[in-house]
């Protein structure tokens, strides 16, 4: 429900803009009067730029021009606005009768980023009221004081850009104080109120007018200043990293103009690129479609589509998203992200801005585990997965929003993730540093003897700060499998940058285990340098399991190794070099109550099994206090 505008609603109103409604702190009462002039010419004027009136849609005089809504009789022009007399009480000599606006049901812009008490606008009000006159859809166009039978013209806007109707929540808001958000957020928005555009009253009220001047449209939508390269938005607001991001920056071309934006190739200079569009690439001040921020789009990643889809953007992200098997389901969820929730209460849901902050992305590039510039000033989640951060300093704080200990755990559909003898699917727990062995994300690895681990440069797909004492991202694993760098969507579970089989008899080779060869050679692996042969009984090692020559039953990696890191379990062996155990394979031997493991020690690359592993087919091999070497 809308809220109707009272005398008693104004009076609210302008407790909190003092004055705006009576007082023109930058626009004399000469400068209008000097303006009505034009009324006393009568004669035909010739073609004018559309920096006079006479030649803009405000003309609505028998001299309109051509597809303007025009009298047929009426030669004066000022006249459908203002009135040397008898004006509207309270305004700079209006010709409206604004209380018949008084019965509108208006729907206030609302948002939680909004720094107004209520995090919703009041009725518009003052200089406001009189552009609704006209451009809410209610009173006719000739309906004004002076003459009192108001003007022949009787038709009102009712459809096309001009339209804007009584629902303002999808409209930048308007009168309320641009002097009191800044108080709220100083850091976002420029000080002092800009000189290009008009504010009123000594609170410096926001009104339509304040971006749009009704008498000039030489910058198209009678702009007061040209919102070429976010120019108009970037008089206010302050957007902190947006100098540095391809957003407002990038001279890529788009193919065709956004929805919308096509008058913006009848200006003088057109608008191509990203940087064209600046921040109306993905915000509409006028009928947006993703209401509370001004999106163009309802749906937040539709925003993103029109330049990510390999078009503008190299990679083709849409598709990553849309087609592939295991994926962050941004389409699923509609309106859920808030830019002021907290991450550690997410609401089960997943969309571009959770990961992706469009006013700060860049392409600088860092070292695990910091963010680069794709993910700066994004919140996230530390290292002990309770406590939030802004900004995220490291990927993985980003990652444990969804994936640590607060966020409930959501898998795709169709994928059973492995059950381990110490199983959890925080990885906050799995990634800590007091565990006996993890996966170096938050720091690096304990064990300093890993023969199997590529150099950096040896492969193309190698990571290339890939080191024993170094440390990896979580997007090194998890990323797209068609290059592009992030999790967006792969065929690979669980959204995986490359294969990764889990099936025991699953034949080894380069293909079925490239996730793991991207940073483990094989040739190392297979030739048992890190987890040795028993040569008495020609078994075990690597070889043994991955090639499995005498038994004939593969074993894949997964069946032995977490990939993530194990938390401390008692009584459940030792958990050195990421050993914990696949339970649907793996089994306790006699008298045990998990499978075990026995580390011989650093450097040794040796232990013993005490377990069982069952085989799909029925049978089963008993390892008990087997040795390796």
């Amino acid at each position: 429900m809308g809220a109707d505008i009272s005398p008693q609603q104004e009076q609210t109103a302008a407790a909190m803009i003092p004055r705006e409604t009576r007082m023109l702190s930058r626009v004399p009462i000469a400068a209008v009067i000097a303006g009505l002039c034009l009324v006393l010419l009568a004669c035909p004027f010739p073609a004018l730029a559309n920096t006079d009136i006479r030649n803009t849609r405000h003309n609505l005089s028998k001299s309109a021009p051509p597809g303007s809504y025009k009298s047929e009789v009426e030669t004066r022009i000022c006249v459908f606005c203002h009135t040397p007399h008898n004006a509207a009480p309270s305004t700079p000599l209006w010709n409206k009768d604004l209380t018949l606006l008084e019965g509108n049901n208006y729907d206030p812009y609302a948002s939680s980023t909004l720094h107004f008490p209520g995090k919703t606008t009041p009725p518009p009000t003052g200089p406001s009221r009189l552009c609704l006159s006209c451009h809410d859809g209610t009173i006719a166009l000739g309906a004004v004081l002076n003459p009192p039978g108001g003007l022949s013209i009787t038709g009102k806007i009712t459809s096309g850009p001009g339209f804007i109707g009584t629902d303002l929540s999808k409209d930048h808001p308007v009168s309320f104080s641009y002097n009191y958000i800044v108080s709220q957020a100083p850091q976002e928005f420029v000080t002092p109120a800009p000189p290009d555009l008009l504010f009123y009253g000594y609170d410096a009220a926001i009104h339509c007018s304040t971006c749009h001047d009704p008498h000039d449209d030489t910058n198209g939508k009678f702009l007061r200043v040209d919102s070429k390269g976010s120019n108009l938005c970037a008089q206010c607001h302050l957007k902190e990293g947006w100098n540095l991001s391809p957003h407002g920056n990038s001279t890529a071309s788009l193919p065709a103009p956004l929805p919308g934006m096509e008058w913006t190739q009848t200006l003088q200079s057109p608008w191509t690129t990203v940087d064209d569009y600046g921040c109306e690439g993905c915000h509409r001040p006028h009928f947006a479609g993703g209401k509370k921020r001004l999106l163009r789009q309802s749906a937040e990643e539709e925003n993103c589509y029109p330049c990510h889809n390999g078009t503008v953007a190299s990679k083709d992200i849409e598709q990553q998203l849309k087609t592939k098997t295991y994926n962050h389901p941004v389409g699923t969820y509609l309106g859920l992200h808030d830019p002021t929730e907290s991450p550690v209460q997410l609401a089960g849901h997943v969309e571009c801005q959770d990961c992706h902050n469009a006013h700060a992305a860049n392409d600088t590039t860092a070292l695990p585990p910091a963010v680069s510039g794709k993910l700066q000033k994004v919140s996230g989640v530390k290292s002990d997965g309770l406590t939030p951060v802004f900004p995220a300093l490291n990927e993985y704080e980003i990652c444990f929003k969804c994936h640590a200990a607060t966020a409930p755990q959501i898998f795709a559909s169709g994928y059973v993730p492995i059950r381990r003898v110490v199983s959890t699917f925080d990885k906050s727990a799995q990634f800590k540093t007091s565990n006996v062995s993890y996966m170096p994300v938050e720091d690096s690895g304990k064990n300093s003897d890993v023969p199997s681990l590529k150099s950096p440069g040896a492969d193309p797909d190698t990571p290339p700060y890939l080191s024993v004492a170094g440390k990896i991202y979580c997007s090194d694993c998890h990323s797209d499998d068609a290059g592009s760098i992030g999790p967006h969507g792969s065929n690979f579970a669980p959204l995986l940058k490359k294969r990764y089989e889990t099936v025991v008899g699953t034949q080894e080779s380069e293909q079925n285990y490239a996730l793991c060869y991207r940073c483990h050679d094989r040739i190392n692996i297979l030739s048992n340098m890190s987890f040795q042969k028993n040569l008495t009984l020609n078994a075990g090692g690597h070889s043994g399991h991955l090639l499995s020559p005498l038994e004939g039953k593969p074993v894949p990696c997964s069946v032995c190794h977490d990939p993530h890191g194990v938390p401390p379990l008692a009584g459940s062996g030792d958990h050195t070099r990421l050993i914990n155990f696949d339970v649907a394979v793996v089994g306790p031997g006699a008298g045990n109550s998990q499978p075990l493991f026995t580390d011989n020690g650093q450097g040794s690359r040796s232990g013993s099994c005490t377990l069982v592993c069952h085989f799909s087919d029925g049978t089963s091999k008993i390892h008990t206090n087997a040795s390796y070497p």
